[in-house]
């Protein structure tokens, strides 16, 4: 079972950036992860619903076959970090891939919530895609401690 992390642009900004690098390296000590990000789309001359469709595109272009795939919505389920590492742990013995997605600016288009078999909510707010990404690589990595038993999580 490998996570893949699918989600839209890069972060712009040098510092977010490296924290997310570091806790996807650390999250990455646990689980066979893989990062797969997709062009963001100008929303300068397009209304968003074309945004959200040409980026869910490049997105669902991303997800491998047979996955479970994760939609990271708002709206979506809700978990204790046990939880959500017990929940990463159940699809690891399923064998099967397991892919987040993270949307842009105007969040995930049709086309990904068809293929979805699982959205979770990454926090009750509404976050940038690229805090959004850090959210979720550092509890991928707590999710590790908390299955080893390790004492990172307390």
């Amino acid at each position: 079972m490998q996570i893949v992390v699918v989600v839209v642009g890069k972060s712009r900004d040098a510092a977010l950036a490296a924290a997310i690098r570091e806790y996807e390296t650390r999250a990455a000590r646990y689980w066979p992860l893989e990062v797969r990000e997709v062009r963001e789309e100008s929303g300068r001359s397009l209304p968003p619903d074309h945004v959200l469709e040409r980026e869910a595109e490049r997105l669902v272009g991303k997800v491998p076959a047979g996955a479970h795939v994760v939609s990271c919505d708002q709206s979506g389920l809700t978990m204790t970090s046990e939880a959500f590492a017990q929940w990463v742990q159940r699809r690891r013995e399923e064998a099967r891939d397991l892919v987040f997605v993270i949307g842009g600016a105007f969040g995930l288009g049709d086309a990904v919530r068809s293929i979805s078999s699982t959205r979770l909510s990454l926090a009750p707010w509404t976050l940038p895609h690229e805090l959004a990404r850090l959210v979720l690589a550092e509890q991928l990595y707590r999710a590790g401690t908390i299955t080893r038993r390790e004492p990172y999580h307390k």
